[in-house]
């Protein structure tokens, strides 16, 4: 073989990725290793949070070390206490959520279908969308006090704007020239609702249904802690009064494992539900 051959062999072999005896060299799939670095952050993080109190650099009155907090947790999952202020947590964002979406949807097909409803509405619903759900706490308290029925006020109403908004724009967003063919077509107005409005508008609701979520969370952990209704935002609030750091930290931890976990699921359920959708089927490719 010629010192030619032998090079572009050479290169051949190494632009392919081969490995030893000229297998080629596996490469993992990108779905593969975003967790995987999503995990070394996430160890990074850890071993920052247990270095630092040690440094000197902070406090561990105030910030105690990773492994305190851990440990912490572990004595937390033994404890009845906890798993029943988790349960109000979960009751509470469940309701709430379920509430929100029900009613966000409904009226939003109402009077996205509508247009002269839509237009009488805009103004007031622009009007209301801003204001913070924290305002309402004094309304909340003076109504129900520390009770179930607080915490749901707050969430329905920062977790509705999240499904009424963008079922409206959903409902805007539809083809005329399809809405006008099922007209032709002598459709009315549920058949239009079903097999033209719906459809378009089903991407747009699983965004709101996934945001609402989330902010119901936030609601409803806010809600205990500033109002004291039964939760896990309570159980921080109790912890930080006795002077318990750790038991703190260890509660704030579960309450973000927990955002995480409401999150995967939104977007599980978002994606079963869309399997037909062209985002949902281009993810899967990718």
């Amino acid at each position: 073989m010629t010192r030619t051959a032998v090079t572009t062999a050479t290169a051949g072999s190494a632009g392919t990725g081969s490995g030893p005896g000229g297998v080629p060299a596996r490469r993992l799939p990108e779905r593969a290793v975003a967790p995987l670095r999503g995990l070394a952050g996430l160890a990074g993080l850890v071993a920052v949070l247990e270095v630092l109190p040690h440094s000197g650099l902070v406090s561990a009155d105030y910030l105690p070390p990773a492994s305190e907090t851990v440990r912490a947790l572990w004595h937390l999952l033994a404890d009845q206490t906890f798993w029943t202020a988790l349960g109000d947590t979960l009751t509470g964002w469940g309701l709430g959520l379920a509430i929100s979406v029900v009613a966000g949807v409904a009226a939003g097909l109402v009077i996205g279908s509508v247009p002269v409803l839509r237009s009488v509405t805009a103004s007031t619903i622009e009007f209301l969308r801003p204001i913070p759900s924290v305002a309402l706490i004094p309304v909340a308290v003076l109504l129900y006090g520390a009770d179930l029925r607080s915490k749901l006020l707050l969430v329905v109403y920062a977790a509705f704007w999240q499904v009424i908004v963008q079922v409206l724009a959903g409902i805007q967003d539809v083809d005329p020239v399809a809405d006008d063919t099922a007209r032709s077509y002598l459709l009315g107005t549920w058949g239009r609702l079903r097999h033209v409005m719906w459809p378009t508008a089903l991407p747009y609701v699983m965004t709101g249904v996934r945001l609402a979520a989330t902010v119901a969370l936030i609601l409803a952990v806010t809600a205990e802690l500033v109002i004291g209704a039964p939760g896990l935002g309570r159980e921080i609030a109790v912890a930080q009064a006795s002077g318990a750091v750790p038991q703190v930290y260890a509660l704030v931890l579960v309450t973000g494992l927990l955002g995480v976990a409401v999150n995967l699921v939104a977007r599980a359920v978002e994606r079963r539900a869309l399997h037909w959708h062209q985002s949902v089927r281009t993810e899967v490719a990718v």
